[in-house]
């Protein structure tokens, strides 16, 4: 793909807990030529994978926190980077990033990984894609540990918190990501937030992060709009995997209320796990959210 960038290698050397080899792939079927990194930790003939999907504006760096804790149950563990987002390629074109060559990416990605039996843990963009993939032959998942995230499907009003941050990525095309995860995680160190910046050395990088808030279906012929409503259906009556939920209760984005409209939707989903001062950016506070997760699923768990 022509006006691609690639991140220099040396904007990953200081990445504080992140210090996993990468892995890259760049012959995925639809998207031969663009390079994709991932991480692929762990055993792999465990019995169960977690697939770890971001959000924007952030990377797979941001389960560093829940990494460990699922490698200790002797899962294996799959961190992707979408096109546009942390090791993978950038193509400088916004209109290149759709909902469709985003899902389709992810899709191309289980296949040539032959993955199964997963667990998809999504937050933010990693749910509103991740939640259309479980319904797709031959329904690789068996598990979800959601996280402060929606199914895009266009019927419903977007929440006053996501139209305030879609103008405000409007109003700033060169956010930076270092300086919003430290507002939104105050807990963060330098060095973490200086870790969400690597990706991006310049704006010219940041196409894939300006698009998304724009992808967000907000009417019910926007693209994903019905494939998400496919998902809701299929979620709601044909989902007989197991749900964990959690909540960051501060998130001014993706509030309480809409992620009990997404319990209610999933079909088993019990009481979500909350976290009192958690934020949008949940796996920032994700140890003990993968730890309950895990004790919850464990056979002593239920």
């Amino acid at each position: 793909m022509k006006d691609t960038l690639r991140t220099p290698q040396e904007r990953f050397t200081q990445l504080p807990d992140f210090s996993y080899l990468p892995n890259y792939l760049d012959d995925l079927a639809g998207y031969e030529g663009l390079r994709c990194h991932y991480l692929d930790l762990g055993p792999s003939d465990a019995s169960q994978t977690f697939l770890c999907v971001h959000g924007q504006p952030t990377w797979g760096f941001l389960f560093r926190r829940m990494i460990p804790v699922f490698l200790e149950s002797d899962a294996r563990v799959i961190v992707p980077d979408l096109f546009g987002f942390g090791r993978s390629d950038k193509p400088t074109e916004q209109a290149v990033y759709t909902f469709d060559f985003h899902r389709n990416m992810l899709l191309a990605f289980l296949a040539r990984l032959k993955l199964t039996n997963l667990t998809l843990v999504g937050q933010d963009w990693g749910g509103i894609l991740g939640l259309t993939l479980p319904m797709e032959p031959p329904l690789r998942f068996s598990r979800l540990l959601l996280m402060n995230t929606v199914l895009g499907t266009g019927d419903k009003p977007l929440g006053d918190g996501f139209l305030a941050w879609r103008q405000w990525c409007r109003d700033n095309p060169d956010m930076s990501a270092g300086r919003l995860l430290g507002r939104a995680c105050p807990h963060l160190s330098d060095a973490e937030k200086a870790a969400y910046d690597a990706p991006f050395p310049d704006a010219t990088y940041k196409a894939g992060a300006r698009a998304f808030p724009e992808l967000v279906p907000d009417h019910p012929d926007a693209p994903g709009a019905a494939l998400s409503r496919d998902a809701r259906d299929w979620l709601s009556q044909q989902w007989t995997g197991k749900t964990f939920m959690a909540i960051g209760m501060t998130d001014p984005v993706i509030p309480p209320p809409a992620m009990m409209g997404l319990q209610k939707t999933i079909r088993g989903c019990p009481d979500p796990f909350e976290v009192k001062d958690g934020g949008h950016f949940l796996q920032e506070w994700g140890k003990s959210v993968a730890q309950a997760a895990v004790n919850r699923w464990s056979p002593s768990g239920g």
